[in-house]
């Protein structure tokens, strides 16, 4: 089963509506390890209300964190421990679509970089990326960043209004796969991000 880690080049990017979008169109559950922020609703409840799928695709995360911050701060905050190497992702029979916080370099702990947990996991990234002004330094950096640790890069899903010469350059100049444009939506649900996906990408794309 193919699985994927979905990290974007931003906070608040709308990576947690592109990992919406595969968990439903590719039949797949949802994992979010580490949730900072616990007002209004938790990522893992949104991506349910917006797939409708049922509640054994979506698997308990492994460190609830009160304040929207950076999980080391989050956590020191909450007098909590996070040990990054209990982070392991579960073996399931589907595809599993795992959300990380924030972007690579968030700080776990005072010790350890999310892309490193990234490292050890092995598995492939789709990096979410915006579609304006910025997102050029931004999702080549996370690219580099991503080589430098040989960690294998699935594609990019870019996020925002059509920016064709953005999305044109960070191809040539970064060499991977473009997957997809996800436009920003009025309405979240099951309808609308299947419609979404079956005109912006291809389901195969995504596909052993």
């Amino acid at each position: 089963m193919s699985s994927f880690i979905i990290t974007g080049t931003d906070t608040d990017i709308g990576k947690t509506v592109a990992a919406a979008m595969l968990t439903l169109a590719l039949d797949g559950a949802y994992w979010k390890p580490i949730q900072s922020g616990l007002e209004g609703v938790v990522d893992t409840k949104a991506v349910q209300n917006y797939t409708g799928l049922p509640d054994d695709r979506f698997l308990p995360e492994q460190y609830l964190l009160s304040e929207p911050l950076s999980p080391h701060r989050a956590a020191e905050i909450d007098l909590v421990k996070i040990e990054p190497e209990t982070l392991i992702p579960p073996c399931i029979d589907r595809p599993l679509i795992i959300e990380g916080a924030g972007g690579l370099m968030v700080p776990l702990t005072r010790g350890e970089l999310q892309i490193n947990t990234f490292k050890r996991w092995g598995l492939p990234v789709i990096l979410c990326a915006r579609t304006g002004l910025g997102t050029i330094n931004h999702t080549l950096l996370s690219v580099e960043a991503l080589w430098a640790r040989e960690i294998p890069i699935h594609g990019i899903i870019f996020i925002g209004d059509e920016n064709r010469d953005n999305i044109k350059t960070i191809a040539e100049f970064s060499g991977e796969k473009i997957l997809g444009r996800l436009p920003m939506l009025e309405t979240l649900n099951a309808a609308s991000l299947q419609k979404t996906f079956d005109e912006n990408f291809k389901r195969g794309d995504f596909l052993p």
